[in-house]
């Protein structure tokens, strides 16, 4: 039986891009398109496609690919996600592992990279783009001390644990019933305590700590 894609990106040109190239496949057959997140969410229940490439950036939509991502991973049959994007963006990347995504590539790429991402993905397999993870890993190998912690006041640590949980900074103004931009501040200044210079290195080194407690 021939892979089911969903399609999600706000750009038609994008979209039309990516039907021709899967839809010369043999094995694969896009089933639906979507051009924002809570048009994938419905067309995602009843077509129940086995992969669903996703856009990071959605134009207009309230909800990012990373937020569409997490929501189609917690329903029941859930297709798997191969994020596609524009955007080479570590934070990103690091989110949409978190929120259940089986692959992150980059748009750049050829097309039968993107193929050969929805066939590996399909079957139960990760791929990450290998530019964004090698700097990731980079990053990765100077964590912060871990008395750096101490410099840290009772709210920034709360910030802390919920980026470590792949929030951004609505949902952790949500969760801690604060302004978006009292988070963002708490972000810039926990990150400056802990000699980094990205919320991506503060969520890997909360994952390799187990939390910031």
């Amino acid at each position: 039986m021939a892979i089911q894609v969903l399609l999600v990106d706000d750009h038609e040109v994008v979209r039309r891009g990516l039907r021709e190239l899967l839809g010369d496949e043999s094995d694969i057959e896009v089933v639906a398109e979507a051009s924002s997140a809570a048009e994938a969410l419905a067309v995602a229940m009843h077509v129940e496609p086995d992969v669903a490439v996703v856009d990071v950036r959605l134009g207009d939509s309230e909800a990012d690919g990373v937020a569409l991502c997490r929501e189609l991973r917690s329903r029941p049959n859930p297709p798997r996600c191969l994020v596609l994007t524009a955007f080479d963006d570590e934070e990103a990347m690091v989110g949409a592992i978190m929120a259940g995504a089986s692959g992150y590539l980059l748009k750049q790429v050829r097309g039968q990279d993107v193929v050969h991402a929805v066939r590996e993905v399909a079957a139960g397999h990760s791929l990450l783009d290998p530019v964004t993870t090698a700097r990731l890993l980079n990053k990765m190998r100077h964590p912060a001390e871990p008395d750096a912690l101490a410099q840290l006041s009772e709210r920034e640590r709360d910030v802390l644990d919920l980026i470590g949980q792949g929030m951004s900074n609505r949902e952790i103004a949500e969760r801690l019933f604060l302004a978006e931009k009292t988070v963002k501040n708490h972000v810039t200044s926990l990150l400056g305590k802990l000699g980094m210079q990205r919320r991506t290195q503060a969520a890997a080194w909360v994952a390799r700590r187990g939390g910031s407690g």
